[in-house]
């Protein structure tokens, strides 16, 4: 496989992994920061929070996954 075709499949698997939901969060939460900023409001705590928020609730659905 060439070099051209495997910089995305690795892009995809580093940015996305296992779980795309997550790096959906990550992705509105900047977005979300990005326009609040712009509008004046300090946003620096909301990124934190999403992924705090995030994380636990992808431990919770692995963990009862398990069983």
């Amino acid at each position: 496989m060439s070099r051209l075709r495997q910089f995305p499949r690795f892009l995809w698997d580093f940015v996305i992994g296992d779980d795309w939901r997550i790096a959906f969060a990550v992705a509105v939460a900047l977005a979300l920061t990005l326009a609040l900023s712009d509008a004046g409001i300090s946003a620096w705590w909301l990124l934190p929070v999403v992924v705090a928020v995030i994380l636990s609730i992808s431990v919770w659905e692995a963990r009862r996954a398990r069983g």
